[in-house]
């Protein structure tokens, strides 16, 4: 899926890397401080109800070349933007991309 955000071409990859950065992001870390995962736990449910943040957080772990999330921001932000249009994109890729798609299947959101 390939976006266009401030002016720039941004291609997003919900592979592996992907999963890895969400949970740097959302992960949760016990005592000794090792991140347990579970960012895509959190978030598909969320993506699910259309929560705009997690939408903007989950683009920004995706985007190849990487972007601020102010950038993001400003995308979802703008009037011009169809966001109910970019929640189902978002949600369709992530249903087809292969080291997501059983998570997004399984989880109820």
């Amino acid at each position: 899926m390939q976006l266009t955000i401030n002016g720039k071409k941004v291609q997003l990859n919900f592979g592996v890397g992907f999963v890895r950065e969400l949970d740097r992001f959302y992960g949760l870390s016990n005592q000794a401080g090792f991140n347990l995962g579970m960012g895509l736990t959190k978030a598909i449910p969320s993506l699910k109800s259309y929560d705009s943040a997690v939408l903007a957080e989950v683009i920004q772990c995706a985007s190849e070349p990487s972007v601020t999330l102010a950038d993001v921001d400003e995308l979802i932000d703008n009037p011009k933007t169809d966001i109910e249009k970019l929640f189902d994109d978002v949600l369709k890729e992530l249903k087809e991309a292969n080291a997501v798609k059983l998570a997004v299947k399984k989880l109820k959101g």
